[in-house]
């Protein structure tokens, strides 16, 4: 589905791959379509995607060559934002300082122009009365403009004098040079005029400043009534009341009083100028006026306006009133509901179907406790096969048992972890192949589990009398056992020393270290166990050591003890290295006398 903002986007993209004189064309869609962007559901999504858009093409238009496409989009962006819209607001009345105009200081041109009166003299004799047009006057007039882009410098007394005085020259002048061969040359009628000004094209650029030009512009309608519009628009401010003036930017009553007299001058002026003077000064005069309502309406800060209510109106209004005393269903809160579900214990996913699959099952635990999760094997099925193989009948050789098997013993362990206690059974002595352990493991399982007959069938559950007979004879053999794998761990041991010294090939080959080596690593080592657990990785250990064992020769010679279970090249020349590394020279140096 397309966002509320997807034409607008459009647009921008269409008027960033088209030609001026296209977008031209395509913005007459967009301001048709103003009431329909004003409408809430697309002016606050889309109000900043418009002024974007807007933003860019006025960027690419030239003020002084587009000036109509450019007014187009500030008017269209006038009607789209309200009046209170605060981006597009002067709100502490600032003026445009930058705009800078620049004219000649030389004084040079007035020989050029004397040389052009003398030729004119013979043309010009009935015109007498005209004020002569020297570089005196071209530099007050054009030095205006400088009031007129900052008015706060009329407030100066120094800048004041100044801009009286230019004031009373350009006014002077302008009485003087009576527009008097335009009124008598054919006019146009204003239909005329109007189908004219449709059929060129408007070119509004700013004045050129020479010297040369200024007779000329004197001389032009449009000229004269910018120049005169420009006084009204600042006596007026000067004037007014404006919430962000000093206490000290306020005028005499001699200053009040020169600004009504050439405010009145002014109007003359533009009543004087044809085509239509009385008609323009009216107009330009009810302009100011209103212009008034909006310096107070600033003034107050800029409230939103409303339109006035009619009377259909109201009586909607209030129809919406009574329609809304009447009592709904209220709508739940998001946090209501979500509360709700919790005291349930059920989880609101945000769709009805997630929401059931997700509370199937609302306690995870419980759901990967459930049986039909369980997708490990019992380990009857798993160590059935070892069970048989270990029955001398089965007249299985060694190597061809599944506990040899690395992957077979891997898996058993994880297996025996999760469902046999005997796992964490500590043993005084522990084994140190994976095999013998998992034989000894696999005789207790099958002593524990109930006993298969051939057909499949299971035994029959004995009595209690029974049962603790045969509790008694199964711990009995258990111990027994024990004492068996303890009895030929030291035999082993004891041949392992006394056919060291005869025979060094043998021990060798003999898997494991002999405990004569054993025994003189931890003599020497003695206190520093802790210090060689460590560098050893048995730092989970120490405290177990410590607290199992009495003397440091017994913590030393297990910490050795340790290292040949965990190290798969548990050799005599490996002990060595290992010592050697972890700081300890003299004990390596024992193994090694002892190879």
């Amino acid at each position: 589905m397309a966002t509320v903002t997807m034409p607008v986007v459009l647009l921008g993209d269409i008027f960033d791959c088209l030609t001026l004189d296209r977008c031209e064309q395509l913005f007459t869609f967009v301001e048709n379509g103003v009431t329909i962007w004003k409408e809430e559901l697309f002016f606050t999504a889309c109000k900043n995607n418009l002024l974007r858009m807007c933003n860019d093409l006025l960027r690419r238009l030239s003020r002084s060559q587009n000036t109509v496409f450019c007014g187009r989009i500030l008017l269209f962006l006038a009607k789209f934002f309200p009046f209170s819209e605060r981006s597009g607001l002067n709100i502490v009345s600032e003026f445009n300082i930058d705009n800078i105009t620049e004219f000649s200081n030389d004084e040079a041109v007035d020989n050029t122009k004397e040389a052009v009166e003398k030729m004119d003299e013979s043309m010009d004799e009935g015109n007498t009365d005209k004020i002569r047009i020297d570089y005196s006057l071209y530099s007050k007039f054009w030095a205006l403009q400088n009031f007129f882009r900052n008015p706060l410098l009329v407030y100066n007394k120094v800048q004041w004098k100044i801009f009286t005085n230019h004031t009373d020259s350009v006014t002077s002048a302008f009485k003087s040079w009576k527009l008097e061969g335009v009124q008598n040359k054919k006019l146009v009628t204003a239909e005329q005029m109007v189908t004219e000004t449709m059929d060129r094209e408007h070119y509004f650029a700013k004045f050129l400043t020479n010297q040369k030009l200024l007779e000329l512009q004197l001389s032009d309608i449009n000229f004269r009534r910018y120049v005169l519009v420009q006084f009204l628009i600042l006596f007026q401010y000067l004037n007014a009341t404006v919430k962000f003036k000093n206490e000290n930017q306020e005028l005499r009553p001699n200053e009040s009083e020169w600004v009504k007299d050439t405010t009145d001058q002014v109007y003359s002026l533009l009543r004087e100028t044809p085509p239509d003077g009385e008609t323009f000064a009216k107009t330009v005069q009810h302009v100011l006026k209103r212009e008034e309502s909006w310096n107070n309406w600033k003034n107050e800060g800029c409230p939103e306006l409303h339109k006035p209510v009619t009377p259909a109106e109201e009586a909607t209004e209030d129809d919406k009133r009574q329609n809304s005393k009447i009592p709904k269903r209220p709508k739940k809160r998001i946090g209501t509901i979500i509360k709700e579900a919790q005291a349930q214990k059920k989880f609101m996913m945000g769709n009805p179907e997630l929401t059931r699959l997700w509370n199937y099952m609302p306690d995870n635990l419980e759901a990967c406790r459930a049986p039909e999760r369980n997708f490990l094997m019992s380990l009857e099925d798993y160590f059935k096969d070892a069970i048989e193989q270990l029955d001398p009948a089965a007249m299985v050789e060694d190597q061809y048992k599944v506990v040899n098997d690395g992957n077979f013993g891997w898996r058993a362990l994880r297996l025996l972890a999760l469902q046999s206690s005997h796992f964490f059974t500590h043993s005084n002595n522990p084994i140190n192949k994976l095999p013998e352990y998992l034989e000894a493991m696999i005789k207790k399982i099958a002593k524990e589990r109930p006993i298969m007959l051939p057909s499949g069938e299971k035994q029959e559950p004995l009595d209690v009398a029974e049962s603790n007979t045969v509790l008694v004879n199964e711990t009995e053999a258990m111990a027994e056992e024990e004492d068996e794998l303890l009895k030929s761990d030291e035999k082993r041991d004891e041949m392992g020393t006394e056919e060291q010294p005869e025979t060094p090939e043998a021990s060798q080959n003999a898997p494991g270290i002999a405990a004569h080596i054993m025994d003189a690593v931890a003599k020497n080592i003695d206190a520093q166990w802790r210090e060689l657990a460590e560098k050893m990785g048995f730092t989970d250990t120490i405290q177990y050591i410590e607290g199992s064992l009495q003397s440091d020769l017994e913590r030393a010679r297990y910490v050795v003890q340790l290292w040949a279970e965990d190290d798969l090249d548990n050799s005599a020349e490996q002990l060595a290295k290992s010592l050697e590394d972890h700081g300890f020279p003299k004990a390596a140096a024992v193994v090694k006398q002892s190879l």
